[in-house]
């Protein structure tokens, strides 16, 4: 049977298929024709949902100019870059580091061609022995000249003074100076006694470490310049602090009393010198006087002798009185010469006695 029949009664004005309806949906005065959209419909209006009102072409191309934007602003972003105070950027190009500084403020480089690394240049300080290291608690015992063990806790003042080198030629900086400043402070306490470690001379040894510490930074050339050292405490290990303090007490006793002993000795010898030059003082006066007196007495000879040459009895019978009152005129006894007239005199009479007498008489009156 012809498929046309299968519809019950339409013959060939029917243009339907088999069930009354045109394939796809075409063909024939069907009413239910403009119900069903076709490939052409349904393509147009993708392209009105997805293209924008302008519809087509112009829509498209407002998307490609907003993706170019974003990523011109993305570019941008990255493009430009800040440096703040106290820093300077080290812009790198395809890896390689410019010669040129970036100084603070705002800056412009060709990302991603082009990188920046920042560096401070601000004065930094790293601490070395005891707890303040934040390390060991035995990182600042250190062997001294004198086989003597010290606890040395210091502070280093270093500034980065290269950028380039400073970033590139070490990687980590602040741990190579902690390791130089240690290494410096061992070999400066280890050629010195400890008491320079603790009083005598710490300012000495802080400059030594300070050059010492800059020599081995410059060998790795490290763009770090070393400000200051600074001892900021010196003393014996806790362990043997007591036996320390009692040596330094001893220490201390040695030292007055030989400060003791030196101001005795120098009072005494102050003295002797004294009595040395009142001595020679004396000495010479009794040298003049003896000098003097004798030549005073060999001018009172010479003078004599010439009298005597002149009239030698009368001056014989005139030496011979005067040599005669100087001996007897100290003596107590009294004489009294054989023939001259006794009448009158008694036969004893205590001439010694009244001429104490008198003597003190004399001396009561002249008081």
């Amino acid at each position: 049977m012809p498929w046309d029949n299968n519809t019950g009664g339409g013959g060939r004005n029917n243009s339907g298929g088999p069930w009354g309806q045109a394939p796809g949906g075409g063909g024939g005065n069907n009413p239910r024709r403009g119900n069903t959209p076709s490939l052409e419909d349904i393509l147009k209006s993708g392209r009105d949902r997805f293209g924008g009102a302008g519809g087509g072409l112009p829509g498209g191309r407002w998307a490609i100019v907003g993706g170019v934007a974003v990523i011109l602003v993305f570019w941008l972003v990255n493009s430009i870059y800040t440096i703040n105070e106290g820093e300077v950027g080290v812009e790198l190009q395809f890896g390689k580091p410019k010669p040129e500084l970036s100084q603070p403020g705002l800056h412009f480089h060709f990302w991603p061609v082009e990188d920046v690394e920042r560096a401070s240049i601000a004065l930094r300080q790293t601490s070395i022995g005891g707890s303040a290291s934040g390390r060991d608690a035995s990182e600042g015992l250190m062997l001294s000249g004198d086989q003597n063990i010290v606890d040395v806790r210091f502070s280093v003042q270093w500034a980065v003074s290269n950028p380039v080198e400073f970033l590139f030629n070490v990687r980590d900086p602040e741990d190579m100076v902690r390791g130089a400043a240690e290494s410096a402070m061992r070999e400066v306490v280890g050629r010195r006694p400890a008491q320079d470690a603790f009083r005598n001379d710490q300012a000495g040894i802080a400059s030594d470490v300070q050059t010492i510490t800059q020599q081995i930074l410059d060998t790795y050339v490290m763009g770090v310049s070393i400000n200051d050292v600074n001892i900021e405490l010196a003393a014996p290990p806790g362990e043997v602090i007591d036996a320390f303090e009692e040596v330094q007490r001893a220490e201390q006793d040695e030292t007055r009393f030989q400060e003791e002993a030196r101001r005795d000795a120098n009072t005494l010898l102050g003295s002797a010198r004294g009595q040395a030059a009142q001595l020679r003082e004396d000495a010479a006066a009794y040298k003049n006087r003896v000098v003097l007196e004798a030549e005073g007495e060999a001018a009172r000879f010479v003078s004599i002798y010439n009298e005597y040459a002149r009239a030698p009895e009368v001056t014989r019978k005139r030496l011979f009185l005067e040599t005669m009152e100087q001996v007897l005129g100290g003596s107590e006894k009294v004489i009294v010469e054989p023939g001259t007239s006794g009448s009158g005199v008694v036969p004893y009479l205590p001439l010694p006695a009244l001429q104490g007498n008198a003597a003190a008489t004399t001396t009561t009156t002249g008081n």
